[in-house]
């Protein structure tokens, strides 16, 4: 079946997952401000789609005879909006270079299914990261 590299792969995916969906959960509750309401709902959304994502990888880890990890990336919060959109948009850049990487990996093994299920989460991650470059951009000093 999978290599033991590309199930490491898909485990530290669902961490990231998990730990995005918690940290935009969180952030979701902690924006504050009249301003802010559009962002506090988008971030509950996209939270929602994280944990989505974390559940189809573990399904496809466990179809390929791994078992899923329970233990989250570290959760960075944040202390200011502005700080939770920096932080936020780091990690999306993060998810989509590893996304990349297993990509190439399920592809190298000949593993289609795998790759286009990152393909798919790719779209949604690169969406994500846009969301919070240009909440950036427009953020108000």
């Amino acid at each position: 079946m999978a290599s033991k590299e590309l199930l490491d792969l898909l485990n530290e995916a669902i961490a990231r997952e998990m730990q995005v969906a918690i940290q935009y959960m969180w952030q979701h509750v902690m924006w504050s401000g009249p301003v802010h309401f559009s962002v506090k709902d988008e971030l509950k959304k996209i939270a929602i789609e994280e944990m989505k994502h974390a559940e189809m990888i573990a399904e496809r880890l466990f179809y390929l005879g791994g078992k899923p990890t329970t233990k989250p990336s570290p959760i960075v919060v944040g202390e200011t909006l502005k700080e939770m959109l920096e932080i936020d948009a780091k990690d999306e850049e993060k998810a989509i270079k590893l996304y990349k990487e297993i990509m190439k990996k399920a592809l190298d093994e000949g593993d289609i299914v795998t790759a286009r299920i990152f393909e798919d989460i790719l779209k949604d991650e690169e969406e994500h990261h846009d969301t919070f470059i240009s909440l950036l951009e427009n953020f108000p000093e």
